[in-house]
């Protein structure tokens, strides 16, 4: 069966990561989305390599391996929206949209009349979503906003690291840009419901989401940590403030994450580790008092998980629900037996590499599955066609937009 929105057409104006990600989520549920990218460079992801995706002789292309994660399913058209002509080729494609995402910064789409006042007085029913660092009012809205420094600002570094007091203590990052799939993630479902909603009244609406306001939503328990203790949450590495144990420890031969959610299942680890007397300690017994004597009682752990190699417990703690697990690397993740069963990892079609990998969208959908019809395009690939069939240009037209330098 067609996707979910296979009746939805999108105009996606953003780049790099945030709005992307939100675009090939709609693609990949079926919607046709049209990527607006700049003549000659288009999404400055385009260049953020190595590596690259090979042709069939091993060389380089000119697709990036950060392209390809975000623009899976879309269509590439290439127009100079600086030009007076490429502002109108948009807004007429606007009018054939149900959904407009950009990313600009606040106000930068205004002096194009591409901005939502001037885009929704032609299409009423458009669902038009900004996605900028700090939202489109407020002493910060005119700045720019980066995922890295929004993981700072947002109060995500400071519960990620070590102790400032252990070997290799401090703030860090997380290791991909969440702040941006966050917020990806979030434009994705306010779309769909802001889609819901014209469905029932027949008007489409502004969506405003910072990053920063993604951000802070995602901070979840450590929020609430703090809102309802008043002090701010420390970094604790790979420990869980609110659960122990719920960490990882050193191995005789590497690594394993504990992730002990309960009593009963702590009890359970202490029988299966020889050292139930840990489970009858009043210290111990629940996890209130577990989390009150943390340092006590992995000081206690750590000398027992380091006596036998990471599978060996695996395969000691699983059959017995003591949930616990490896900590991969990424080949070792896509060559997992529960990855490969779910093929979380594709390859699709490409015109310069043959075939590109993908990972494949999680959403599984029993009547109407994600559709992988289009392998992230080449810079342009479709502009004719979209101007000829959206637009109804000519041959000549378009040879004449692209001689101007308007596509």
């Amino acid at each position: 069966m067609p996707g979910p929105l296979s009746h939805i057409r999108v105009l996606d104006l953003s780049r790099v990561l945030a709005g992307p990600w939100c675009t090939q989520n709609l693609a990949d549920l079926g919607a046709e989305v049209i990527k607006i990218e700049k003549p000659g460079t288009g999404d400055d992801t385009r260049a953020w390599g190595p590596p690259y995706a090979k042709d069939a002789e091993g060389r380089d292309t000119s697709e990036s391996a950060y392209y390809l994660a975000a623009n899976r399913g879309k269509k590439s058209v290439t127009i100079d929206i600086a030009q007076a002509e490429g502002q109108r080729l948009v807004r007429l494609l606007a009018r054939g949209c149900d959904v407009l995402v950009e990313n600009f910064k606040v106000g930068a789409l205004t002096k194009y009349g591409l901005d939502y006042h001037d885009i929704s007085r032609e299409n009423r029913c458009l669902v038009y979503c900004s996605i900028s660092g700090f939202g489109q009012d407020g002493p910060y809205a005119a700045r720019a906003g980066y995922d890295a420094m929004i993981q700072g600002m947002g109060g995500l570094m400071s519960v990620t690291g070590e102790p400032d007091d252990r070997a290799g203590g401090g703030p860090q990052k997380a290791g991909v840009a969440v702040a941006d799939l966050f917020t990806g993630m979030y434009a994705t479902t306010a779309i769909l419901a802001a889609l819901t909603h014209r469905e029932r009244t027949g008007y489409g609406q502004h969506i405003d989401l910072s990053l920063l306001d993604c951000q802070v939503a995602m901070l979840a328990n450590q929020n609430m940590n703090y809102l309802v203790s008043g002090a701010p949450p420390e970094r604790r590495g790979n420990a869980h403030p609110n659960i122990v144990p719920y960490q990882s420890f050193a191995t005789a031969d590497g690594h394993v994450m504990l992730a002990i959610g309960n009593d009963s299942q702590f009890r359970r680890f202490c029988e299966l580790a020889d050292c139930i007397a840990l489970a009858e300690d009043i210290r111990f017994i629940s996890n209130r008092s577990r989390v009150e004597h943390r340092e006590t009682l992995i000081a206690l752990l750590a000398p027992i998980l380091s006596k036998r190699n990471t599978q060996a417990w695996i395969a000691l703690l699983d059959p017995a629900g003591v949930p616990c697990g490896p900590i991969n690397r990424l080949d070792e993740v896509f060559d997992n037996p529960q990855v490969r069963h779910r093929g979380m990892q594709i390859a699709m079609p490409h015109p310069t590499a043959g075939s590109v990998p993908q990972v494949a969208n999680p959403m599984r959908f029993s009547l109407t599955p994600c559709d992988y019809n289009r392998a992230p395009p080449l810079l342009g690939q479709d502009t004719d066609a979209v101007l000829r069939e959206n637009l109804g240009k000519t041959d000549a037209e378009i040879a004449s937009l692209r001689q101007q330098g308007v596509i």
